[in-house]
Formats: C-alpha cells, sequence, structure tokens
C-alpha cells in the first residue's frame, strides 16, 4: 500500500515525501521513481528530499533490496528534479552534491566550472577534473568506441569532436545527424555537412546556433522546404538554448510530442513571447510549449489558425482554455491518458460527442453528468469502454444501477456510480468478501 502511493501521480510531492525515511527500499525506490503512469510533466519533489535521495547512504546492519546509488539513479531519471536544483548544485553546501553538480559539465557556466575545479574538497576537484574531459577533444577521441552504441551516439551528440573524429565520421558516411546536432562539432565539418546530400542533415546544421552567417544565407536557399524553413524562422543571433526549444517541436505533429520536457537551460521569457506574435507557425508552436507565457498570448495561441499549436497549449500551458483542451482530446489519441489528468478538460456539455465516431470521445461523453437525459443507448454500444462510462453516470436511476450491477458487462463501471448509496457501497464490499470494520 505504501509503495502504491508512493507512486500515485494524485498525490501531492509534499504527502508522498514522507516516505522517504521509509524502512522498506522498494517504497523509497518508488518514490524516487516518480508517479506511475508517466504521461507528461512531473512535479518535482520537495528541496530537502531530493537531496536525502541524492546523497543516501547503504544502511549495512540491515538488507537493501534496492541500494542507495540505484535509488538515486531512479531519481534522476524520474523527472522530479527540476532543472532550477540542478543548476544550483554547483554551490550546495553538501559536497557530495557539489560532486554530483559535475556530472551536468555542459549545463553549467564556464565560472560554475572553474568554481568546481578549485573547490576546496578534494573529492568535488576529482569529480570535476573527471568530467572536464568532455570538453576534450583528445580525451573524446580515446574514448570513442568503434562500433555502433549508446556511449557511443552520447559522446558524439554532446561531446568536443576532434577533427579527427569528424573527418572519419564523414568519409565512412557514418553518425552524420549526431555531428550536425553537437555544438562542438569542428566549423570546417559543419559546412561539409550543410551541404550534404541528405536534407535531414542539412536540416540539423540550418538550426545551429553557431552557424556562419554566409552559410545560412545558403542554407535559406535550399531546394528542401524543411531546410529552408529552418534557416529562415530563426535569424542570427541565436543560442543554443533556443535551438533546442525548436528541436522539440520542428518534425514531429503536437500527437506525437505532447507535453514537453523543462529543457536544462530554457530561453528567456522574451523569445517565447515573441514567437507568440510570429507570423510562422513553427515559432508560435514553440511558444505553445512554454508554461510561463503570459494570458493575453494563451488567448491569443488558443485561436491560432494552426492546429498544432492549439494543441501543444493544451498539452503545455495551464492556463490553456477548456474548449482548446478538449480540441486536443478529440484531435490526438496518442495524448488522451495525459488530457485526462487535466481539470482543464472539460466533463460537461458533451452531449454533441455522444455519437462521436472514435470510442475514447464517447466514453468520455457518456460520463457527463449534466447530459439532458441518461446515455442509455450507449449502455449497450460495441465499444467496452464506452458501456463502462455510461454505466458510471449518476444520472442513471437506482434501479437500473441495481441491474447493471448484475451483469458482467456492466458492472465495473456501475460499481463506480456516484450515485451509489454508502449502505449500497458497504452492500457491495460485503459481496466482495470486504466486510466492514468495527469502528
Amino acid at each position: 500500500m505504501r509503495r502504491a502511493f508512493a507512486r500515485n501521480r494524485y498525490a501531492a510531492p509534499a504527502q508522498r515525501s514522507r516516505l522517504v525515511d521509509d524502512p522498506d527500499s522498494f517504497v523509497v525506490a518508488d518514490l524516487a521513481g516518480g508517479p506511475h503512469p508517466w504521461f507528461g510533466r512531473v512535479e518535482p519533489l520537495l528541496d530537502g528530499v531530493i537531496e536525502r535521495l541524492l546523497t543516501g547512504r547503504d544502511d549495512r546492519a540491515r538488507d537493501r533490496a534496492v541500494t542507495a546509488d540505484e535509488i538515486a539513479q531512479q531519481l534522476v531519471f524520474s523527472l522530479q528534479v527540476p532543472m532550477s536544483f540542478y543548476r544550483e548544485m554547483w554551490a550546495h553546501p553538501d559536497p557530495d552534491l557539489r560532486a554530483y553538480a559535475a556530472e551536468r559539465w555542459l549545463w553549467l557556466t564556464p565560472a560554475q566550472r572553474a568554481a568546481l575545479l578549485a573547490d576546496p574538497v578534494p573529492a568535488v576537484r576529482d569529480a570535476a577534473r573527471e568530467r572536464s574531459r568532455v570538453l576534450d577533444p583528445a580525451a573524446m577521441e580515446a574514448e570513442l568506441p568503434e562500433f555502433d552504441c549508446h556511449q557511443r551516439s552520447l559522446l558524439l551528440v554532446n561531446y568536443a569532436v576532434s577533427q579527427a573524429v569528424a573527418d572519419a565520421c564523414l568519409a565512412d558516411g557514418r553518425d552524420l545527424w549526431a555531428l550536425a546536432h553537437n555544438p562542438h562539432t569542428p566549423a570546417g565539418a559543419v559546412a561539409r555537412l550543410a551541404r550534404h546530400p541528405d536534407p535531414r542533415i542539412r536540416a540539423c546544421v540550418a538550426g545551429r546556433a553557431d552557424l556562419d552567417p554566409a552559410l545560412l544565407e545558403e542554407l535559406a536557399e535550399d531546394p528542401d522546404d524543411t531546410v529552408r524553413t529552418r534557416a529562415r524562422v530563426h535569424p542570427l543571433p541565436r543560442t543554443w538554448a533556443q535551438r533546442a526549444a525548436l528541436d522539440q517541436v520542428a518534425g514531429p505533429t503536437a500527437d506525437d510530442i505532447g507535453p514537453v520536457r523543462e529543457l536544462p537551460v530554457e530561453p528567456d521569457a522574451d523569445w517565447y513571447r515573441a514567437c507568440a506574435v510570429s507570423p510562422h507557425p513553427l515559432l508560435r508552436r514553440v511558444a505553445a510549449t512554454c508554461p510561463g507565457l503570459p494570458l493575453e498570448l494563451v488567448d491569443r495561441l488558443a485561436d491560432d489558425p494552426d492546429p498544432e499549436v492549439r494543441h501543444l497549449l493544451a498539452c503545455n500551458h495551464p492556463l490553456a482554455p477548456p474548449g482548446t483542451v478538449l480540441e486536443a482530446f478529440v484531435a490526438m489519441p496518442r495524448q488522451r491518458p495525459f488530457l485526462l489528468t487535466l481539470p482543464r478538460l472539460p466533463r460537461t456539455g458533451l452531449r454533441h460527442l455522444l455519437d462521436h465516431p472514435d470510442p475514447e470521445v464517447r466514453a468520455l461523453a457518456a460520463a457527463d453528468p449534466a447530459l439532458e437525459r441518461p446515455p442509455l443507448p450507449l449502455l449497450t454500444d460495441t465499444d467496452p469502454g464506452v458501456r463502462r462510462a455510461a454505466a458510471a453516470n449518476p444520472l442513471l436511476s437506482s434501479e437500473l444501477i441495481a441491474r447493471l450491477l448484475k451483469d458482467s458487462d456492466t458492472a465495473e463501471g456501475a460499481a463506480a456510480n456516484p450515485a451509489l448509496s454508502a449502505a449500497e457501497l458497504h452492500a457491495l464490499l460485503d459481496r466482495c468478501c470486504l466486510p466492514a470494520t468495527a469502528t
């Protein structure tokens, strides 16, 4: 039961955090692992709880089925640590967390890196020196695996690239997207990639923040529309944070994207606001992913002619209008589990969707407690989910609910009907061999 509560996405982080000292390591691991199922942005845990989970030590006095290090890794991948916490760890009073900050070397500023390299605690300095190798092209070249694997991709996408490595990749036609994406790829290699036959490679180059102006002009006249668009919509000067924000919305549909993750370094708010009033839909899409966009711009994007803008707004902004969220629910089947968790999704006024061809949409309408009449026709719908939703509608009469409880096809939905009285609920529990406890 404690493990289930630790994973409950509807429980506030402050409530779930009370399990941080649980004697069972599986409970603590589930707290660190975060809410389940995962549908989108996760509300972060309290800073003090994050600190304890990241700096935990194994207790040799008792058997720990899950180690402290495994719990810390669970936390890192759970998205319950806000980027603001990572950005401030380099100056944390706890030296363990300062050493942990070195793991995010690429996210640190030059001044922060210098502070860690000069830290008074030897372990922190050692961690900083070790991680500083990610910006050393010779070190990266020495560690680069020859065979295809996750480690090779990680190095080529993020870490410093030597000229020899870049030349070898270009000669073999291998890992070219990684080179085009990597901020540390040598300029000569970038120029060659900008003229590669594959438009996906050229489009990736066109979004770089360090692009030579002459090369940008060349890509702005590219024969491929995607390449031209990426070059033209984002003028110089650019930042890598802006490039990352655009990368999230360039290409896939809103149904593929859904709620976006917090970036390690976010573009400033003024840039997002400028994107919101841009004539180009790609920039308005990136603005729609910003949860801090002011209300007047939210209203503007909610009426955007591009449906992808409206759908991204529904998934990412807490002030997206209910009508926009409902439109997104109807249009984006893959994002429905997430959208159903949002209080902004309308649960009433859905009569016009009772005959919708999509059963998930009919099920949402069938549960509407404000319909003019009970959704009786949907009790025999061809889809079981629709039948369950209709059986749970509180507009049904008590006599009908009693009959539905006896039918295995509708019993589950009827048992969830909020119109059931306390006595009827206790009777159902008695039938399940769960008698009332003494008070």
